[in-house]
């Protein structure tokens, strides 16, 4: 967890406070995948790739996405999936809950649903999605099923899979179609160095006062754990930085996103989210309270130069490459302003950082 400190001055508030942001529960969703054969007479399944809208350990109404490529174009009425700690059988990860899992319709293309598919907890750890009547995939490609629901395991940095097969029956047993097999990992660490299929690693560093973020100079220096932002007044905002640090040979590349748990409080108190958003992102001004973030890549040149966008609780992307890449680095920054009616009191909140390898 890191933490962001600034303090309000007596000047403005009659008195010294002192104000802690603790940020960036550093988040890292790795999912990764590889091939096999379950069942003699399926057909294998390549190409994809298995997210989580959450990966931390115990997570609620987390998102499964999985997605496929060389998907036969027959018949089915069953999809299912096992999740377990081995490439067949296997037991349920501990601690995972699929009792209330759901098929979604709206994030779900493997079939055309024109039928009614309905999903069902099998056993813990593993569920079907069934149609009585059946329907052929609309696509050989890019074949998406997303449930919903879950709960996630207790167990984090331990891999996981999921085993995915597709029937022409509902009893999920015979007339089996196609399977394969993804895998998949629950972390929550902070420095973060993580490996996939091939491999891909993730890391954040700290950047010193005086420097250069995105046409501005960094205030405060921070660390890998901490943003000390220090004594904000409202004649000086305060902004801190951090370097992203990407090393991936996946094939198409990999994304990192970006959102907070709630704005910056303290008891009934909060710091305003700044007016601009990931779209149109504004300048910040002194005297104005307001916490943003920004990003130098430039595939989000709407950021250049010096302009901050609000956090919301919905993941924003602010690093992307479409290519393998190693070491490669983005320098994205946090900007706090105040105002002279600002609460005294002691402010926090949480940013995540979200890296997703894409292959």
């Amino acid at each position: 967890m890191r933490k962001i400190k600034f303090k309000l001055p007596s000047a403005i508030l009659r008195k010294k406070v002192k104000i802690t942001l603790p940020v960036c529960g550093l988040i890292l969703a790795l999912v990764y995948f590889f091939y096999s054969t379950v069942g003699v007479s399926a057909a294998v399944l390549n190409g994809g790739s298995l997210t989580l809208t959450d990966s931390q350990p115990s997570a609620s109404s987390v998102s499964y996405t999985l997605d496929f490529d060389n998907v036969t174009t027959s018949s089915i009425k069953c999809i299912k999936v096992v999740l377990s700690d081995a490439a067949t059988g296997g037991s349920a990860p501990t601690g995972i809950n699929t009792g209330s899992v759901a098929y979604s319709v709206a994030n779900s293309d493997y079939v055309p649903d024109s039928e009614t598919w309905t999903a069902a907890e099998i056993t813990t750890g593993s569920f079907k999605i069934t149609t009585a009547n059946g329907e052929v995939p609309g696509s050989a490609t890019d074949a998406t099923v997303q449930v919903t629901g879950i709960t996630n395991g207790s167990t984090a940095d331990m891999a996981y899979f999921a085993q995915f097969s597709t029937y022409d029956n509902v009893d999920c047993s015979t007339s089996p179609v196609d399977s394969g097999i993804a895998t998949f990992i629950y972390t929550t660490g902070q420095a973060v160095s993580l490996t996939v299929d091939p491999s891909i690693s993730f890391s954040v560093s700290s950047v010193a006062t005086g420097q250069s973020a995105n046409g501005a100079a960094v205030t405060v220096t921070s660390s890998s754990s901490t943003i000390p932002l220090g004594t904000v007044t409202s004649s000086a905002n305060a902004i801190a930085a951090h370097d992203l640090a990407v090393t991936t040979n996946a094939g198409s590349g990999y994304s990192v996103s970006t959102r907070y748990s709630d704005k910056p409080t303290s008891g009934g108190n909060d710091v305003d989210d700044h007016t601009g958003d990931h779209t149109t992102p504004t300048t910040m001004s002194a005297g104005t309270e307001a916490f943003g973030y920004t990003t130098e890549d430039t595939t989000y040149s709407q950021f250049q130069t010096n302009k901050y966008a609000a956090f919301t609780d919905s993941n924003a992307l602010i690093a992307n490459n479409t290519t393998a890449v190693s070491s490669e680095t983005t320098r994205v920054a946090y900007q706090v302003g105040v105002s002279g009616t600002t609460p005294a009191g002691t402010y926090t909140t949480t940013v995540i950082l979200t890296c997703t390898p894409s292959y």
